[in-house]
């Protein structure tokens, strides 16, 4: 039965708007844990198993990390309006974009920089709202939102609607100021708190720290990362290879209308069911990935063995391939540390090979493309 006071409450303001406060983590009454739901949990957590599993038989694990790190960021910024794609954050890297690389490029890169800068910060600072505000600093530096006041919780109202709305008509409006912090001790409290399935534990605090919306921006993409620096925090996972963007993504919807379902209804349950059942699909295809990465990787080493005339370089080169999948002749010369004309030999190799395609159609400042290995990391 519905219990429209679980989560918390709408409180009158002084200023005539109604504000949802909400109540401390866990819930009350306990989330309801019936077999279902245990079903679900159990096929969640053996799909991280296997994912954890999976990044360790990688014989270079970052090949598949960094390249999930940068989908993710895409992908979560595409939920917040960027248009930028994987490819653009590539080509960027590469030193390639050119004069109709989207505007919105350098929010995503962002995005990167600030997963790297939460994620290694996490050997030295626990997960905590310090580090929550050194993220957001991160993500939304010297980009659109820059202007409100990166790294630091709201001190005025916000709120949730279509463009022109006001507090007056808002879909959402978040605690005020007074209610947001202790709201914010509240959360960093629980996050240290070891009583639950570390997966229940991670569903509750996405969903709180989108209810409490504490920045004037970037709150969606922050409380995206909350999830997988929750999961390496503990240990869970042992790289960070968990991201639900894809997932998101395509059910936003679904994802929204939970969300107020706990406001409106208290339905932390159904919540967690979604957020459950994307972690099991996630996960599950992640692991697929690695297994294909793995596959691939071996499949191209000893077509480059057989075929090249200088085997070493070659092979390093298909190993830059797996950490840049977009290159250049130049990028390729600092990658290597070889002349240009070796680089641009070995490019015009793999080209005919059929393991890079030139994508610009131009004889000069030419992009290469590593296609099979691209093609692992759709949708983004």
């Amino acid at each position: 039965m519905a219990d429209s006071t679980r989560a918390g409450r709408y409180i009158s303001q002084p200023q005539g708007y109604r504000a949802f406060v909400p109540n401390p983590l866990p819930p009350a009454p306990p989330v309801a844990m019936d077999t279902p739901f245990v079903r679900l949990l159990s096929q969640a957590d053996c799909a991280l198993g296997r994912l954890d599993g999976a990044g360790a038989i990688l014989p270079n694990p970052d090949f598949f990390v960094s390249m999930y790190v940068r989908q993710e960021a895409v992908l979560s910024s595409q939920i917040e309006g960027t248009q930028s794609t994987l490819e653009d954050v590539l080509a960027y890297e590469a030193g390639a974009q050119g004069a109709d690389s989207p505007r919105d490029l350098a929010e995503v890169v962002n995005y990167v920089q600030a997963m790297n800068h939460g994620l290694a910060r996490l050997a030295e600072l626990p997960l905590s709202l310090r580090l929550i505000r050194e993220i957001h600093g991160r993500l939304l530096e010297g980009v659109r939102g820059s202007d409100r006041t990166p790294g630091e919780f709201r001190r005025s109202q916000n709120w949730i609607g279509p463009a022109g709305c006001t507090l007056s008509n808002a879909a959402y409006v978040p605690p005020a100021v007074h209610d947001m912090l202790p709201a914010l001790d509240s959360l960093e409290k629980f996050l240290h708190d070891e009583s639950l399935p570390i997966l229940v534990q991670a569903g509750l605090a996405h969903a709180q720290f989108e209810t409490i919306h504490p920045f004037l921006d970037g709150n969606g993409r922050v409380g995206r990362l909350l999830i997988a620096f929750l999961l390496c925090w503990r240990g869970v996972l042992h790289r960070p290879l968990l991201y639900l963007s894809l997932y998101l993504k395509a059910h936003r919807q679904e994802y929204y209308d939970r969300l107020n379902a706990i406001r409106v209804d208290g339905d932390w349950e159904g919540w967690l069911r979604f957020f459950l059942a994307g972690v099991a699909e996630v996960a599950d295809g992640a692991t697929r990935t690695a297994r294909a990465i793995l596959d691939l990787r071996e499949e191209h080493r000893q077509l480059v063995a057989a075929k090249a005339r200088r085997a070493n370089l070659a092979q390093e080169l298909l190993d830059m391939l797996f950490r840049n999948p977009i290159v250049t002749p130049h990028a390729v010369k600092q990658g290597l540390g070889c002349a240009f004309d070796t680089a641009n030999r070995l490019v015009n190799d793999f080209v005919a090979w059929g393991l890079l395609r030139e994508t610009t159609g131009k004889q000069r400042n030419r992009r290469f493309r590593y296609g099979p290995f691209l093609a692992l990391f759709p949708s983004a």
